[in-house]
């Protein structure tokens, strides 16, 4: 008798198990199959709700001067951002091609003329014999370099070339992300609801409607106060470049906007853009004090443009943002710098918050004792 109750209680756990297992499995492979159809939009649909939450408070602003139409308020958004942002970006990227394509093309037909080095070029420490030896052999035999530097050439060619095409779908998945981001935004009193919805169907109602509000805040301190201020500031650096004639504008924008989010100064982008104004340039000393006065003020907008879209201090630490834009930029290019800037400052104010819980419950447990 006992060994027919055993028996009986042996199949009904293994038919639960394997009725769990079963059950476990299609979840799973539902899980997977839908991550494999949505991670090429994975990016594109994280910049887009990070744009859609740091937009939101300025959609609504509009929506109340617009009799609260938010369809019509976020087309006005998402109009305003690609004329006043992508527009001008794509500018810059497209700039940076043709002075790449145009060095190539001039190297090719051997009319490419490099200026012999200055004497002071060999007195620099360490490399300044080899970069001496180097400069003057460019100038005086460009082709037999180019020839002796073939491998090292085309392989740099190569990921040159892989760097383009990355920001040019770059840009083109920034502009679908800007026309996503208004959508999220026309639904998003909704949007919200289903946010806190799901974060206490996860980690219970109290902790949910904090995650979400935590979230939320550290999006915009970081895509305002950080990336929004070194995305405006190198903008404002390659239009005035733009105008000054120099060239390779893109590169400059490039490095301007990293070193933004690095938050080191952009001046330093600046400083040998105004060299080559009054050495090489040709718009007059009027127009070169004009220039040279506005890549200075350029250079140091960040002064001015934190305080007016941060407010306050970004509570990730810089290294964490710096990071994670390093780290987004090198698996996904242009638009992988902002996302994970952001992700990784989310993702490290969580942590910080769930150490900052523990640590007060045994304080609180301490002090009951």
């Amino acid at each position: 008798m006992e060994n027919n109750e055993l028996i009986a209680v042996e199949k009904r756990i293994v038919a639960r198990f394997l009725d769990m297992f079963i059950k476990f499995s299609l979840i799973l492979g539902l899980a997977s199959f839908c991550l494999t159809v949505f991670a090429p939009f994975m990016n594109l649909m994280l910049w887009a709700l990070i744009l859609a939450v740091t937009l939101y408070p300025l959609h609504q602003r509009f929506a109340k001067r617009l009799n609260d139409k938010q369809g019509k308020t976020a087309t006005l958004l998402v109009l305003l951002g690609l004329l006043l942002l992508v527009v001008p970006t794509i500018a810059m990227v497209s700039s940076m091609g043709d002075s790449i394509s145009n060095l190539i093309e001039r190297v090719n037909n051997n009319t490419l003329d490099i200026p012999a080095p200055s004497a002071n070029i060999a007195t620099i420490p360490l490399v300044g014999e080899k970069l001496n030896t180097v400069w003057l052999k460019a100038s005086t035999d460009l082709p037999s370099l180019i020839k002796s530097l073939q491998p090292q050439l085309g392989e740099a060619t190569k990921k040159i070339i892989g760097t383009l095409a990355s920001m040019s779908g770059s840009l083109l998945m920034s502009i679908f992300s800007f026309i996503v981001a208004g959508i999220i935004m026309a639904y998003g009193r909704a949007g919200a609801n289903s946010a806190d919805r799901i974060a206490t169907r996860i980690i219970g109602s109290e902790r949910g409607l904090k995650l979400t509000a935590l979230c939320t805040a550290t999006i915009r301190a970081v895509a305002l106060g950080v990336i929004g201020v070194a995305f405006i500031q190198a903008l404002l650096v390659g239009i005035i470049m733009t105008f000054a004639g120099i060239p390779a504008v893109g590169i400059f924008f490039v490095i301007a906007l990293i070193l933004g989010i690095a938050q080191i100064p952009v001046i330093l982008v600046t400083i040998p853009a105004i060299a080559y104004i009054w050495m090489i340039g040709d718009h007059g000393t009027a127009l070169n004090i004009v220039f040279t006065i506005l890549l200075i003020v350029a250079g140091m907008a960040d002064n001015v443009l934190k305080p007016l879209l941060l407010g306050r201090g970004v509570d990730a630490p810089m290294p964490v943002v710096l990071i994670g834009a390093l780290g987004g930029m090198a698996a996904s290019g242009i638009l992988g710098m902002f996302v994970g800037a952001t992700l990784l400052s989310i993702g490290y104010r969580i942590f910080m918050a769930w150490v900052d819980d523990g640590l007060a419950e045994t304080s609180e447990t301490n002090d009951h004792q």
